[in-house]
């Protein structure tokens, strides 16, 4: 059993005993501790969004649960993508925003990813003062008539999607002039909601390999070459154009060209780089 503490959040494996794992007791007290940092801030709305591991609806419930409790107001976003609560947190002018998400780890982690009111991870002063209100079990929680509320929102994903469609460096035409065949790789995360939907918008016909979003990974999540060769045998086989590989909550992309050989995700910067220099001058 693993739990560690960080400036940018809480990770750790689930069930045990609280301090040595990421049981609910740890998820409550580090939700405590981080709601309780936004309340000294006169912060009211909280963003959370997870991935679709096993543990997620259960980790969901307590966090929710908890910032309620403390009487701050909740947007829940349900199965969505770590980008995705990013942008939700500007979008619903909140004062924060927790990712429910232990990223490339395996089946048995999850974490607390915590955001600041622009959706930027907290600065290591913020995350260290999170830490010392959690080892100290300095927060209070509301009374009856001061509890938060909880509200669902669905739609954070389609909102995503269309804002990279509007976006001027993203040229929809060409695109689908191309009529691409792309495999995709999700993990069964949430990766397999939006990346087949962001595909179809675009035109792109799609061979979906692990979309389901059940939580249950079919090898390892960290999209590195080596955990990559069933879809770099589809890719040969129905002789596609790409390959495209996420993992569970979507902040790390890996491509696998036309031959079944990766792209390298040190290169995928570069390239993307070099695309928006060549349309846009100045810093990007």
């Amino acid at each position: 059993m693993t739990l560690i503490k960080s400036i940018s959040g809480i990770r750790g494996t689930i069930g045990g005993r609280p301090g040595d794992a990421l049981t609910p007791v740890d998820v409550v007290r580090y939700a405590a501790a981080y709601g309780s940092f936004i309340k000294a801030r006169k912060g009211k709305k909280i963003v959370i969004g997870r991935d679709a591991r096993l543990s997620g609806e259960m980790v969901n419930a307590l966090v929710t649960a908890t910032l309620s409790g403390l009487g701050l107001d909740v947007v829940d976003l349900g199965l969505s993508t770590t980008p995705t609560v990013e942008m939700a947190v500007v979008l619903e002018r909140a004062q924060g925003g927790i990712i429910l998400t232990a990223s490339h780890n395996p089946i048995q982690w999850n974490a607390l990813k915590l955001l600041n009111a622009k959706g930027e991870f907290i600065t290591a002063a913020d995350g260290a003062e999170v830490l010392d209100l959690a080892a100290r079990e300095a927060f209070d929680f509301a009374e009856v008539t001061r509890l938060g509320t909880v509200t669902r929102r669905d739609g954070y994903l389609e909102k995503h999607i269309a804002l990279v469609m509007r976006h001027p460096l993203v040229d929809v035409r060409a695109i689908r002039k191309a009529r691409l065949k792309v495999a995709v790789d999700a993990v069964n995360s949430s990766g397999g909601i939006a990346v087949p939907m962001l595909l179809e918008k675009l035109g792109v016909k799609t061979t979906k390999l692990f979309c389901e979003p059940t939580g249950k990974f079919p090898h390892n999540p960290e999209p590195l070459p080596e955990h990559l060769r069933e879809i770099r045998k589809v890719i040969k086989s129905k002789k596609l154009d790409l390959g495209i590989v996420v993992d569970p909550d979507v902040d790390r992309l890996a491509f696998v060209m036309e031959n079944g050989v990766p792209f390298g995700e040190e290169y995928t910067l570069v390239a993307v780089a070099q695309y928006v220099l060549s349309r846009k001058k100045g810093n990007t």
